[in-house]
């Protein structure tokens, strides 16, 4: 299953090991979930994870992003005319509508109503129920 990871998903995943966030950022490390991502969410992903205030371990951050361009989707979508509140987030929904993937976001109110955005929660039991089915 394709999917795009906005940064606060990643965030999440490395400042608490047991959380939804962290599951998922798993099943990609797993081979489960297959990232998609362009430069500008690469960057982002690289820029935020390296914030003094975080204290990521940069031996554990570069190996994340490592595996996430090793096996991931690296794609260049077409812009959206789409306006966002915060313009930062546009790139996440363009590569997740480019890739019909889903965008996992802990914070839904910065993107469109779309079935593709969802929640880490929602995200993970709709994973569920997709195994449960096969």
């Amino acid at each position: 299953m394709l999917v795009v990871v906005d940064t606060n998903i990643l965030v999440s995943a490395l400042w608490s090991k047991n959380g939804m966030p962290a599951k998922i950022v798993s099943k990609i490390l797993q081979e489960e979930l297959i990232p998609c991502y362009d430069w500008r969410i690469l960057s982002e992903y690289k820029t935020v994870l390296a914030r003094p205030k975080f204290q990521f371990k940069p031996e554990e951050t570069t190996a994340l992003l490592d595996w996430i361009k090793t096996v991931g989707r690296s794609v260049v979508p077409p812009e959206s005319e789409l306006k966002f509140a915060d313009e930062s987030d546009k790139k996440f929904y363009e590569v997740a509508k480019f890739c019909n993937a889903k965008l996992i976001t802990g914070n839904l109110k910065h993107f469109p109503k779309d079935d593709l955005v969802m929640s880490a929660q929602d995200f993970m039991k709709l994973l569920e129920l997709s195994h449960g089915s096969e």
